[in-house]
């Protein structure tokens, strides 16, 4: 471990070493703050605190995945599998369903998605006979979300004056109405959203003190990432958890704050201090990451804020090149601008179109650079956009896969009753809510004994209703003995939705087919990997768990070689050799609706800093003089932010102060911009197969029918080449404990391992 601890600088040294009382880390752009966290957990468990005691909180599952790896290969050793790494929502997620019963709620209940919840307000929006111009159901539920953050809960909130009255105000005085329905509804349903993650998890440890006792004395160490980044419900859990022992260790930027619309608090950090007595306040200041240009332009944006912590950020990097402020005439043309520079920046550095991103305030932005980029044929991803998992097709099989997870789930059960169309309509179904309202019992107990309902509908459409009852049960037995992937194929082929897809000939449908297909796939994958994980049965409820906490970086392509197009706010701890941060026009970014207050231009002013520090190499900054918005070009002046940057950092190209009508470049008799005057050979891309056939794996190589031998070296299809340190078990439940150079020290089952002998 000594020698490992050698590859930190002093800066990083100084808080790894630091093991117990309340600390905090002050961590730059590109610092290694991740690192340190990494490192201080692996030096933890070397001087003997067992893994069950430390947990580390995250704001993404990959990081947490790979702090887990790192962690397993610095050490050597399985224990890192015991370690509580995770999300908030997962970490909490796992707790509340160890608690659940203390609350009410069944071990499997379903978490509701954002479009799950939404789908739920819409109907009691409908239910209640509201207006819904005025009760849109999107702010509605963007509301109560806030609500829960806030932990304003229905009671809190009918004890508030200033909440009633502000929805009076804005003519929305049933809104409290709404919110008590859509959480009964919840409740009743065995359902919770991802703000009831967290204020779940607020009630049960404030609620239930053994509850709160037994974790506290379970997690003697607790350590947070991007403390900036918490709410004050995530703040408030933390604070409870760490409170016994105090040995909580939190690492964030402050001039990386950047989600207050979603309720984090930038005071959380800035307070830190304040809330522990003896605190130590630890800073890194070197970034690693980006050219001395990009570190110098960055510091020079950020010391414009007045609400942060002192720190200088500096670098050992090469000088770079200074940051190029392109002028363009139109978003058009700032689209074209920018797939220009790519080509040739990629034909003339040898680069591939993954080192590229651009940079974005608002998704909407995302379509001049699209149109652009398919012209000279360049691959990309646009993240943020439809996630695979919420498109219509996906949700109608999720919801039969939840209903045999969790019976009770209301939102489930109305998505798939009458799809396939089974003759029950949309009246009947009205009929069953409210008689299930009346009742306070959910839909699906209401049907399982609808011959004994006062529900007035016909006999005819009661037996529909048995039948669609009998086929879920079906499916919850066979889900008893089958894994994931074997039930969910049961499901689309007996439930008929690949033939009612297939009865339609539009390129739409053929295309929901394939989605379904690669679905399937998806969830081979899962259960092939499932398999080499002991403890793991590759179950519909694992698998269930596995996509409803996933966010979307989190998520693989399998071409990955692609340029990337996003938010800044999706950018946050990326890196990437160059980056375009387009769009810098004043009411753009800074954002218009963030320009009321000192509060709101500082947190823009920090996503600016975000986006520029995600550069490694190079940045280009680019703004239109005039943009298409709602059909209509209208003028726009270029982002304040590009003058609080230090000039001697920037290469204006276009000069700012020229006149906004005079040519920005030559141009050719046809007015064709000189970026475009190269022509390049065109290339035709090569198909890339979205969709791969589930087949058998063929591998004559596996493991499970050769002599194996400790020192073996070995290739794993995901892990890649390792070397075999231990073997044990006999018969069909031989494991072999294999460190590879990628993904750490692993123990795989040999009769479902992909393996093959290199050495």
């Amino acid at each position: 471990m000594n020698n490992l601890l050698q590859n930190l600088n002093s800066s990083q040294l100084e808080p790894t070493l630091q093991t117990d009382g309340p600390m905090i880390v002050i961590a730059g752009a590109g610092s290694g703050k991740t690192r340190v966290l990494t490192y201080k957990i692996a030096y933890l468990m070397s001087k003997g605190v067992d893994a069950f005691n430390i947990l580390a909180l995250t704001f993404t599952n990959k990081a947490a995945k790979e702090m887990k790896q790192r962690i397993s290969s610095m050490l050597d050793d399985n224990e890192s599998k015991n370690l509580w790494i995770g999300t908030f929502h997962s970490v909490f997620a796992k707790i509340l369903r160890i608690e659940a019963d203390k609350l009410g709620y069944p071990t499997n209940f379903t978490i509701y998605d954002t479009q799950d919840s939404q789908k739920l307000v819409s109907s009691i929006i409908s239910e209640l006979n509201l207006d819904k111009e005025i009760y849109k159901y999107k702010q509605i539920y963007s509301r109560i979300s806030s609500y829960k953050n806030s932990l304003i809960t229905v009671k809190a909130y009918n004890s508030n004056n200033e909440l009633i009255e502000a929805d009076r105000q804005a003519r929305r005085p049933r809104l409290i109405d709404i919110y008590s329905e859509y959480v009964n509804r919840c409740f009743k349903s065995g359902a919770m959203d991802f703000d009831d993650l967290l204020l779940k998890t607020n009630e049960l440890l404030s609620r239930f003190p053994e509850v709160l006792s037994k974790y506290q004395n379970m997690f003697r160490y607790v350590l947070v990432d991007e403390y900036q980044d918490t709410n004050h419900s995530q703040y408030l859990i933390v604070k409870a958890l760490a409170d016994k022992f105090q040995n909580i260790c939190v690492v964030g930027d402050d001039a990386q704050s950047i989600y207050g619309f979603r309720g984090a608090n930038i005071n959380n950090i800035l307070n830190f201090q304040k809330d522990y007595d003896d605190v130590k306040l630890f800073k890194l200041e070197q970034n690693y990451r980006s050219t001395k240009n990009i570190v110098k332009a960055a510091n020079s944006l950020i010391e414009k804020n007045q609400k942060r912590l002192e720190k200088v950020v500096w670098t050992d990097n090469d000088e770079g090149s200074k940051i190029k402020v392109n002028r363009l005439l139109t978003d058009g043309e700032e689209g074209r601008f920018v797939a220009s520079s790519i080509f040739e920046n990629k034909n003339s550095q040898q680069l591939q179109n993954k080192d590229f991103a651009i940079l974005y305030r608002t998704n909407a932005q995302s379509r001049a650079f699209e149109d652009s980029l398919r012209k000279r044929n360049i691959p990309y991803r646009v993240y943020g956009g439809l996630s695979f998992y919420q498109r219509k097709e996906i949700k109608d099989v999720l919801a039969y896969l939840r209903l045999m997870v969790n019976e009770n789930d209301e939102e489930a059960f109305k998505r798939v009753i009458n799809f396939p169309t089974r003759g029950i309509g949309q009246t009947t179904i009205n009929k069953l809510i409210v008689q299930a309202n009346t009742l306070n019992v959910s839909l699906y107990s209401l049907c399982k004994n609808i011959d004994r309902a006062e529900v007035n509908i016909s006999s005819g459409i009661k037996l529909k209703v048995l039948n669609f009852i009998n086929l879920i049960e079906s499916f919850k037995i066979s889900a008893k003995t089958k894994n994931a992937f074997d039930i969910t194929n049961e499901v689309v082929n007996d439930t008929g939705i690949i033939k009612t897809y297939s009865a339609l000939t539009s390129i739409e449908d053929q295309a929901k087919i394939q989605n379904i297909e690669e679905m399937l796939n998806g969830i081979k994958d899962f259960v092939e990997i499932q398999k080499e994980i002991p403890e793991s049965t590759g179950s519909i409820g694992e698998f269930l768990e596995d996509i409803a906490l996933a966010t979307d970086l989190d998520k693989d392509d399998q071409d990955t070689n692609k340029v990337a197009l996003m938010t800044i706010h999706l950018a946050k701890g990326l890196e990437f050799p160059i980056v375009y941060i387009v769009g810098l026009e004043e009411n753009l970014f800074p954002s218009a609706m963030n320009l009321n207050s000192r509060n709101d231009l500082e947190e823009e002013r920090r996503l600016f800093y975000v986006a520029l520090t995600r550069a490694e190499k190079k940045a280009y900054l680019s703004y239109a003089l005039s943009r298409y918005r709602w059909g209509k070009l209208t003028d726009s002046e270029p982002s304040r932010f590009i003058d609080e940057i230090n000039e001697e950092y920037l290469d204006i190209l276009t000069p700012i102060n020229e006149n906004k009508f005079r040519p920005l470049v030559s141009s050719k008799p046809n007015n064709e911009p000189s970026f475009n005057k190269l022509r390049f050979k065109k290339v035709t891309a090569k198909p890339k197969g979205n969709f791969k056939k589930l087949k058998e794996n063929t591998n004559k190589s596996n493991l499970f029918d050769s002599n194996l031998v400790v020192g073996n070296l070995v290739e794993h299809i995901r892990f890649g080449k390792g070397e075999v340190v231990n073997i044990e078990g006999r018969g069909a439940d031989i494991k072999a404990e294999i460190k590879f150079e990628n993904g750490g020290l692993k123990k795989l089952l040999l009769r479902f391992a992909k393996l093959k002998i290199i050495g």
